[in-house]
């Protein structure tokens, strides 16, 4: 018999906020984490717009063991001890002692884009390239490697369980996410902590950049930057950070009379294949449908049901593809259609961790009952108004009870990642 899968705990560290309780005030009130990048300036990107999340280095100092602590330069490792702390300890879960057994019962996914960012790349090649390869320390290795983040969160809580990384680009969060939930459905694990980082600066962006990609008209004013499902959007926002979720065995959860953020009644991953329509780039719209209609034949509900969509949706010309997505594969549209938002219009497009960042988002908002807005939404896309009826591209938080809450994420590599989740009652 298959488990029933809860989410008890949440760990955060986004541009527009760092903290659970700071970025739920901040998605409430449209809070942009964009700003002028002077790096970006400095190398000549045609882009000057960045979203980099802002934390207490003394946190991750307390986090760490000394040892640990004092070699650590990996921006995006910091950003998951940060979130996957906060999530464990939000979960009300111990931290287990050296000397004990880890937890057999309990595992980790955490994945990430691109774990080794600027403090790696420009550094450590200037090293090798002066030929001085031994000089580049022994703790490269796991601060370079897939699997780092996880490695030191590991270090840091004690799992005996499964402890991996995953990386499918932009859908690397959802993915990890749905990966965890199927692992406590099949009771081969009580609890996961699951969830993905993202590295930032300019050798990571330029590849962004090189595409044409990137939002160039908006310099002047960075906080108006990201304008998803906009006529007049004109490229997505590099932005960084990481997302955490605890995710736990109903049972588990009732027995220690755990809080309960929600329940993940449905998680599918689907491959387009790079088909009819699918490339490196752009996603498949049948697969995107595809997943999107397996996770509600999995529910055993219909897209009558869906109160928020949490979308994608990343400022670019995909968005209109996505719009449509979404209503054939809910069998709504017009004024029929449910409410829609986006956290990129507040945080930009964090690639490998905006999975996890958005998840953590669409958690909150089941719990609390309310939908953020999407900001910079001055001119909706006529071809999306045509699909769909504007008032439900909210523009301001709007307070309701909701009962389920479905995100999609789609990845380069046409990688398509849906999560449904149900508002948990006693």
């Amino acid at each position: 018999m298959s488990k029933r899968v809860v989410i008890t705990g949440l760990g955060v560290v986004s541009p527009n906020g760092t903290g659970v309780s700071e970025f739920n005030r901040a998605i409430r009130e449209g809070k942009s984490g964009l700003a002028f990048d002077e790096r970006m300036s400095e190398y000549n990107f045609q882009c000057t717009v960045s979203a980099i999340p802002a934390y207490e280095e003394a946190d991750i100092k307390a986090i760490l063991p000394g040892g640990l602590y004092a070699k650590l330069q990996s921006e995006p490792i910091k950003y998951s001890c940060l979130a996957g702390t906060e999530a464990w300890k939000d979960a009300g879960l111990p931290f287990l002692a050296n000397d004990v057994n880890p937890d057999w019962n309990t595992g980790i996914i955490f994945g990430s884009g691109t774990l080794a960012g600027d403090q790696f790349l420009g550094k450590v090649f200037e090293t090798i390239n002066n030929g001085n390869p031994r000089r580049i320390g022994s703790r490269i290795v796991e601060q370079t490697m897939t699997s780092g983040a996880v490695t030191y969160l590991n270090k840091i809580i004690g799992f005996g369980n499964i402890a991996t990384a995953n990386s499918t680009a932009c859908a690397t969060g959802t993915e990890a996410v749905i990966m965890g939930y199927e692992r406590i459905k099949s009771g081969k694990a009580k609890r996961m902590l699951c969830g993905s980082t993202e590295s930032q600066g300019v050798y990571i962006w330029s590849s962004f950049e090189a595409l044409r990609i990137l939002c160039t008209d908006s310099n002047d004013e960075p906080e108006k930057a990201s304008r998803p499902m906009s006529a007049n959007s004109f490229g997505f926002i590099p932005g960084s950070g990481a997302g955490a979720l605890v995710l736990e065995d109903l049972d588990s959860a009732l027995e220690r009379n755990a809080k309960i953020y929600g329940e993940i009644v449905a998680g599918e991953i689907v491959n387009g294949g790079q088909r009819n329509g699918g490339s490196i780039t752009a996603s498949n719209p049948e697969a995107t449908q595809r997943a999107i209609q397996l996770c509600l034949e999995e529910a055993n509900i219909t897209g009558n049901d869906i109160d928020l969509i949490c979308g994608h949706l990343t400022s670019t010309m995909g968005d209109v593809k996505e719009i449509e997505s979404w209503t054939k594969a809910l069998d709504r549209s017009g004024n029929d259609f449910p409410m829609i938002n986006t956290l990129k219009s507040m945080v930009g497009h964090c690639l490998g961790a905006s999975g996890s960042i958005e998840l953590v988002a669409a958690a909150l908002q089941l719990h609390h009952n309310f939908a953020h807005p999407n900001i910079n939404i001055d001119n909706l896309h006529p071809e999306i108004v045509s699909l769909i009826d504007s008032k439900s591209i909210i523009g301001t938080a709007v307070e309701q009870d909701l009962e389920y809450v479905i995100k999609a994420s789609l990845g380069f590599g046409d990688v398509n990642s849906c999560v449904l989740l149900k508002q948990w009652k006693q």
